[in-house]
């Protein structure tokens, strides 16, 4: 048997990644197993796709290799992935029960040491209650920190594991054993509020991570719920129902009313009108006859036709939407945390600074030299506490995005909120973003001067009978205008011109110019002055006439949201460069262009087109934030470096989206970007609190002072201290809310 036959591929769900280093852990855990051609590990999917040699490594085995560094892949499951989100939905809840009994057991744990130190049995209580803290609530941060060790790594976790050990350690041996240091002069201090507070302040902080972080496997998911089940095939001139996988090129299908085309393919007879917004973005179903192309996901409105299979499978349109997403999602592995990387440098320096403190002290401090060694070692490691710094990113998060939510600004991604304010181009999709998104009736010229409100009871009586899509809107426009319907005799829908119907004896039309002229009814020299001024504005025209004359010229747009200016000149004050793309015809985008004050734009431009587009702005540098409401835009969502979708477009959208606005108000935008700035600045702001904490406190733990001047911290002072820098961390991080938008 050939090598070849023996290799294969899979995707595996990835279990417990939290940020890129774990990625990066595990794929090269994963490429060092014997048998493994190659592996790659999706941080933004969560998933790992391993080619590897059936006969020298199976599933298990790779399961083994990748828990052994504290981390999981799913295998052997009918469904992985629903699995994988099943044990993410778990691994949530575990850190939330773990966090509420932290910080439940905690709070007496810190009021006895700060304010009843001398109560009876005070440290024996205290043990009580902080040793499930620390070592079964917070069990986790020992276990990663132990499987990082094997591996010569160091994290938060290896951080958290030692000082929260330490210190009850420390504070046991104390509690028990006090006459140590009682006979030295000394006195023995507890820290079981320390250990504690530790472990629930950095539960938290994961917590607040955890409920930030939004996985891609929904949009994807309902991506794929766009594809058909099932199909009616034609064989034999009889019509059967046939599972869609089964369907090959040139098999001939039938879509009846309201059902989703299945397949890319082309119309061979009947006609109808299609939803494609989910490819263009345009609200106005596009009106399909014979030979006219179709694509799967789209959906029929109210006629039937058959159509020829061409692509099926993995190879139609929205098959590639689908597969760009994830490539997209994948392509731009998220910026390692500060945190992580300050963790990893930073528990070695402290380790090896208690080290130092204690052989200093063994060789140079005489007699007490090893107690002092000893005790000061010991208060290094403890006041090298990481609440500070674990806390200082998320609380600022966590403000920052609560002020984003009082602001109809929905920010689901930390990452996002941390370097949207570096971003140097938006990218504006047209339909539903700059415009409201649905066509509108925005002008009526009459030219007949009596029995108008006659006339709007006519044409509105016409048009609720008509399918076409922008019937609806003049419909709409009148509604608010006629008090009592009329009845219509002999309604007649003319293909690809309009509708006609009797009324007292009168034929009344409604249609497009083609209809006027195949009846032949005169249009005169201003009406057709009035009807190339409105076209020039990227109107839609309607005539409304009978045999003999116009009565009236119906304008139809997709009207500017009122605050779609304001936003993008706000744009260009913050020196963002603006680019409008749209699925629109150049006439429409023109229009939109001028009128916002838009000097770049691109129309008639596809899904793939968009994220294409993006990838070459960020290819010359730019980091670009891409703002969409529609599946079409779901492309270019995920290839953007920051993505926001407007809250009144497709459910797709949102979910591949790392921000939202709630109202779908542009000018959030700018201040979706004003409040990144503010919160990278609290962010930094709270890491020097917490590094000028430690570059303070760690000298004076060690005793830097003693020669000097006889001085040693007392750890009363430094668990105060400790407490401080914590209490600065979160006062810091509230001020975010004081800021205006």
């Amino acid at each position: 048997m050939k090598k070849s036959d023996t290799l294969k591929q899979e995707t595996f769900p990835v279990l417990e990644m939290t940020c890129a280093a774990c990625a990066v852990s595990v794929e090269s855990t994963l490429n060092a197993t014997a048998g493994v051609q190659n592996a790659t590990v999706n941080f933004a999917n969560q998933t790992a796709i391993v080619s590897y040699d059936t006969q020298a490594v199976n599933t298990k085995q790779l399961q083994d290799a990748v828990r052994s560094i504290g981390y999981d892949i799913i295998i052997d499951e009918a469904d992985p992935f629903a699995a994988q989100e099943e044990a993410q939905r778990k691994h949530y809840e575990a850190i939330k029960t773990r966090t509420i009994w932290s910080v439940a057991l905690s709070i007496p744990v810190v009021v006895i040491g700060m304010f009843y130190m001398d109560m009876p049995y005070g440290n024996i209580v205290s043990m009580i209650l902080s040793a499930p803290v620390v070592f079964y609530f917070g069990r986790n941060f020992f276990i990663h920190a132990w499987k990082q060790a094997l591996h010569g790594k160091a994290n938060m976790d290896t951080l958290v594991a030692l000082s929260t050990s330490i210190a009850f350690i420390f504070s046991t041996f104390n509690t028990f054993f006090p006459d140590f240091w009682h006979q030295r002069g000394l006195h023995a201090h507890v820290y079981f509020e320390a250990a504690a507070v530790v472990v629930a302040f950095v539960s938290l902080g994961k917590l607040l991570e955890e409920k930030a972080k939004s996985g891609t496997s929904t949009a994807l998911k309902k991506l794929m719920g766009l594809q058909a089940k099932g199909v009616h095939l034609i064989e034999d001139g009889e019509e059967k129902e046939w599972p869609i996988a089964l369907v090959r090129p040139n098999h001939l299908l039938v879509v009846k009313p309201g059902e989703k085309i299945p397949v890319d393919g082309v119309v061979v007879s009947g006609e109808s009108f299609v939803d494609e917004s989910m490819i263009t973005g345009e609200p106005v179903p596009v009106h399909k006859k014979n030979n006219d192309l179709v694509y799967a996901g789209t959906i029929n409105q109210k006629g039937s036709f058959q159509f020829l299979a061409q692509k099926v499978g993995g190879e139609t349109l929205l098959a590639s939407i689908i597969k760009m997403v994830q490539q997209a999602q994948g392509s731009k592995a998220p910026v390692q945390k500060l945190v992580d990387k300050i963790a990893g440098i930073f528990v070695p320096v402290v380790i090896t600074i208690s080290i130092l403190t204690f052989v200093a002290w063994l060789i140079l401090g005489g007699e007490n030299g090893f107690t002092y060694g000893l005790l000061n070692a010991v208060t290094v490691l403890v006041i090298a506490c990481p609440c500070a710094l674990g806390l200082a990113t998320p609380t600022a998060i966590m403000v920052g995005v609560g002020k984003g939510a009082e602001h109809n600004i929905l920010i689901k991604d930390a990452e996002s909120l941390e370097i949207a304010h570096r971003v140097t181009t938006v990218v504006l999709d047209k339909t539903g973003t700059i415009t409201e998104g649905k066509p509108v009736v925005t002008d009526v010229i009459w030219y007949v001067n009596e029995n108008q409100h006659h006339l709007k009871q006519i044409v509105a009586a016409i048009e609720a009978q008509s399918e076409h899509p922008l019937a609806e809107a003049v419909v709409n426009h009148f509604k608010n205008q006629i008090t009592v319907p009329v009845t219509i005799q002999q309604f007649q829908s003319i293909t690809a011109q309009g509708v006609s119907a009797n009324f007292e004896n009168v034929h009344y039309h409604v249609g497009n110019m083609r209809m006027v002229n195949e009846k032949k009814v005169n249009i005169s020299r201003p009406i057709a002055e009035t009807v190339s001024q409105l076209q020039q504005e990227a109107k839609t025209v309607v005539y409304f006439f009978d045999d003999k004359n116009i009565l009236a010229v119906i304008a139809i747009a997709d009207k500017l949201k009122e605050t779609s200016t304001h936003a993008i000149q706000s744009l260009f004050k913050m020196n963002i460069k603006v680019f409008m793309l749209t699925g629109d015809n150049k006439q429409t985008a023109k229009s939109v262009a001028q009128q916002t004050g838009i000097q770049s734009y691109l129309a008639e431009v596809l899904p793939s087109d968009k994220a294409n587009f993006i990838k070459e702005l960020q290819e010359k540098g730019e980091v670009v934030a891409m703002v969409g409401d529609g599946i079409n835009d779901s492309q270019a969502l995920a290839q953007a470096d920051i993505s926001i979708a407007m809250g009144k477009g497709s459910d797709i959208a949102m979910d591949v989206a790392k921000i939202t606005l709630i109202t779908s108000d542009l000018q959030l935008v700018p201040k979706a970007l004003y409040l990144s700035s503010k919160t990278v600045v609290g962010i930094k702001q709270n890491l020097f609190w917490a590094f000028i904490y430690n570059v303070i406190g760690i000298p004076l733990a060690a005793g830097i002072l003693y020669p000097i001047n006889g001085f040693l911290l007392d750890p009363v002072l430094a668990g105060a201290a400790m407490a401080l820098s914590s209490v600065s961390v979160v006062g810091n991080s509230l001020r975010l809310k004081a800021i205006k938008l």
